[in-house]
């Protein structure tokens, strides 16, 4: 195994994330999964007390979560550009700006299964508020330093992609996450590299593990067991132990690898554990995702077979 460095970044004193968007793509959500990473989170405040409120701060201080409003009586497009654009040159703080997006539908249907009115059509249909929303903030969306489309995410998967992206606010390091996923349903946001695990041999169709996912140890051995396995894996931490310090000087708080498969419940499922482990190791703050698996509600301890009529009769 390759060993790995693990440079550190000069941690800044602050780091500060302005949060908007339009109003049902998350934002409340996002506020929330801050404060429970250990931000200050305040929401629907004011911009002209945001300037305030950053003066008063002191080295090393607590990272703030500012959610900011379009529907609110001081904001201007021109005003929240110009706060993220001072905040981000000040000396001693880092300022980001996270926009949560939605497709105009899936923002409507929110709307509909609350059945409140849009604050920017009070006498109209959400549609039409939403739609003067989503043109309020076009250059926003445009100038957002990280921009998260909600559309097809819950909650939790929200709560989830945040907590990947933000773990590290007290200067912990570059945070790094492995996810699986099936190529059914298409790539996971955010994903900075990717590799295909479909010419692995694949547990599917091996009756006795086809209900197993890669949590478990026999389906593991059997991906692992492929003769091609132990070169992949070696050369994709070969080329991490190259990309992940080079993105550490740069000041990237987050990294994210994905691994996907034909299902998302095998291969993908595996390597996303093997290569996480292996990070872990050389001394990477990891954390994993198993997208497929989190919609089946799959819960498994990783390497431990569960309970099962063949393995009771052994």
């Amino acid at each position: 195994m390759t060993e790995h460095s693990n440079p550190q970044p000069n941690a800044p004193s602050q780091r500060i994330v302005l949060v908007t968007g339009p109003a049902g793509a998350g934002r409340s959500t996002a506020i929330n999964a801050l404060e429970d990473l250990g931000f200050e989170a305040i929401d629907n405040i004011p911009l002209s007390l945001i300037p305030r409120l950053i003066g008063g701060t002191e080295t090393g201080a607590q990272p703030l979560a500012l959610g900011i409003d379009a529907r609110n009586r001081d904001f201007s497009i021109e005003g929240l550009l110009e706060l993220a654009g001072v905040l981000s040159e000040k000396s001693g703080l880092t300022c980001e700006l996270l926009y949560l997006d939605s497709l105009p539908d899936v923002l409507q249907r929110r709307y509909s299964e609350t059945r409140r009115r849009h604050p920017l059509a009070p006498d109209e249909s959400p549609a039409d508020g939403i739609a003067r929303e989503i043109a309020l903030l076009e250059d926003v969306k445009a100038r957002a330093d990280i921009l998260l489309d909600t559309s097809e995410l819950t909650v939790h998967e929200l709560k989830a992609e945040i907590e990947n992206r933000f773990s590290t606010a007290t200067g912990q390091g570059m945070a790094l996450s492995v996810h699986s996923f099936s190529y059914k349903r298409g790539l996971p946001q955010g994903l900075d590299m990717v590799f295909d695990c479909r010419f692995l041999r694949n547990p599917h169709w091996d009756t006795e593990l086809r209900d197993y996912t890669g949590l478990d140890l026999g389906v593991f051995e059997y991906v692992s067991a492929d003769k091609r396995y132990d070169a992949f894996v070696k050369h994709i931490m070969e080329l991490l132990a190259v990309v992940l310090p080079g993105c550490v000087d740069e000041g990237k708080a987050h990294f994210s690898v994905g691994f996907g498969c034909t299902g998302g419940k095998h291969r993908s499922v595996a390597l996303t554990e093997a290569v996480a482990a292996a990070l872990a190791e050389n001394g990477w703050q990891v954390s994993t995702r198993h997208r497929e698996l989190e919609r089946r509600g799959v819960r498994f301890t990783p390497g431990a077979l569960p309970k099962t009529e063949r393995e009771a009769s052994e």
